[in-house]
């Protein structure tokens, strides 16, 4: 609605994990770095955590394009799963064929068998959990159960934890002591500081068309900062409501009481 009137091709605020606006902040990119690093060199599990909004989902849409060819990756994002269902839904993901009646036993070692298959292949394979802070302590538990599948010299497959704080406090608990000890790589995402948030939404800005043409005053990205802390999909969502109402007050630069209109109407 409001793109030809700020001289955009599209909207640069959408909160869908798009990559072609991934914003490389050096949060992020440590973030990437960290599970490419891991990936690569067969390290078994890595987490990753961030509040809500802080691009993990944006960072494993990034990781998935970035990752040499040989890979296969099984996505799990439906948590809320028995240990039995965490080994149907991985064996789904890649297309091993199994019964659904078959024992937790037997479907460990159709995984064992696939898993040897692609190592024989030169396949690296990786497991993405998302939301993973909803995982059950036994669900935990029956993940930590795959580190077992390896080789003498190497792990048979990568586990990606994504998730929430509660991740992290649920890997405190005292039964977790034995998955802890498997992470090799954690990395939590911090918010943007107020520099980084200027460059994001600059960034964003560029990438929709806006050619260098300013769209946001200053005092109008530092209220953004303030309402968002640095969170990039609040700050999206702001963006978005403040652009909507710059349009139909027909403002040409976003100035901070339009800021904080939006962030009243949306409730930041």
């Amino acid at each position: 609605m409001y793109e030809k009137f700020y001289g955009l091709n599209e909207k640069p605020f959408n909160v869908t994990p798009d990559t072609k606006f991934f914003f490389p902040s050096e949060k992020h990119e440590e973030a990437l770095n960290s599970l490419i690093f891991a990936i690569i060199e067969r390290k078994g599990f890595v987490v990753i955590t961030g509040e809500i909004g802080s691009g993990k989902t944006t960072v494993w849409h990034v990781l998935l394009k970035r990752l040499v060819r040989g890979t296969k990756i099984a996505l799990i994002t439906n948590t809320h799963l028995t240990p039995k269902q965490i080994i149907m839904a991985i064996l789904d993901e890649f297309e091993v064929p199994f019964k659904d009646n078959a024992s937790k036993i037997k479907l460990m070692s159709l995984l064992n068998k696939f898993l040897i298959e692609q190592i024989s292949l030169g396949i690296n394979v990786v497991v993405i959990i998302d939301e993973a802070q909803n995982l059950s302590i036994s669900a935990l538990e029956e993940v930590r159960m795959l580190s077992n599948l390896e080789t003498e010299k190497e792990k048979l497959i990568q586990v990606i934890l994504l998730g929430q704080p509660e991740l992290r406090d649920k890997l405190k608990k005292k039964e977790m002591e034995q998955l802890r000890q498997r992470i090799a790589v954690y990395y939590h995402i911090l918010p943007l500081d107020k520099e980084e948030t200027k460059n994001y939404i600059n960034h964003r800005l560029k990438l929709a068309g806006a050619n260098g043409k300013v769209i946001f005053d200053n005092e109008a990205v530092e209220k953004i900062y303030f309402y968002s802390r640095g969170t990039p999909r609040k700050i999206n969502t702001l963006c978005d409501r403040a652009l909507l109402t710059g349009f139909i007050k027909e403002a040409t630069i976003i100035n901070k009481y339009i800021v904080d209109e939006s962030a009243s109407d949306i409730g930041i």
